[in-house]
């Protein structure tokens, strides 16, 4: 959470697990970063640090002094306020949210454009004000966009708008209109039951493309 709270390109839903998996909390293989490790990819050549041990002293070493205060950040979101919006009705809504900030999704529709910033998912999932500064930065390059701060249906509620398009999300099943699939770097489907063995079939259609990648 506290890392997530900070990465202004975070999403939880791709990136969750894989966080998990590189601190070894998802997965049965242990990461240990030992001084040896640090120095060899950091280029750094620091000695006598509490990491500066064997691998096999890891698992019988006791909590280092300098790891033993630990604290528990405040993690909240401060929104900016949400104006009144100018809903056209005769012409479509996109909802745009902070997943979704392509300035080329239906650029060549005529639409409202609606960045929706919804206080339920902030209060779940909190970020920083640099985060919030980001996205608002980014929303810029989406022409005649207008930011609206609550919930999905106090939005549908207030302004009635028609025809509403949305991409595709774990974290907006709860919209209502046209739902749009994301863009997918490998047209690979199907279940498996590792990255490996996922990546692999990515492979065959990077060969089959001459190393080329379509977004």
């Amino acid at each position: 959470r506290w890392m997530y709270y900070h990465l202004l390109d975070g999403d939880w839903a791709s990136n969750s697990i894989s966080w998990q998996w590189v601190a070894g909390a998802a997965s049965r293989k242990k990461y240990f970063a030992n001084q040896e490790n640090m120095d060899r990819y950091f280029y750094t050549k620091q000695r006598g640090t509490f990491l500066d041990v064997e691998y096999s002293d890891f698992d019988s070493m006791e909590i280092p002094h300098e790891l033993r205060k630990t604290e528990v950040p405040v993690l909240d979101t401060r929104l900016p306020n949400s104006n009144g919006l100018n809903i056209e009705r005769s012409i479509p809504t996109l909802i745009y949210n902070s997943y979704n900030l392509d300035p080329n999704w239906n650029s060549s529709v005529k639409a409202n454009r609606i960045l929706l910033l919804e206080p339920s998912q902030f209060e779940k999932y909190p970020v920083s004000q640099k985060v919030i500064g980001f996205l608002l930065a980014l929303a810029k390059n989406i022409d005649g966009i207008q930011v609206f701060v609550g919930e999905f249906d106090e939005l549908i509620e207030k302004y009635v708008p028609i025809d509403i398009y949305y991409k595709e999300h774990p974290l907006n099943h709860h919209y209502a209109g046209t739902e749009e699939g994301r863009e997918w770097m490998f047209p690979v489907s199907g279940y498996f039951p590792s990255f490996f063995g996922y990546w692999k079939k990515c492979e065959r259609t990077l060969s089959g493309s001459q190393g080329s990648l379509a977004f």
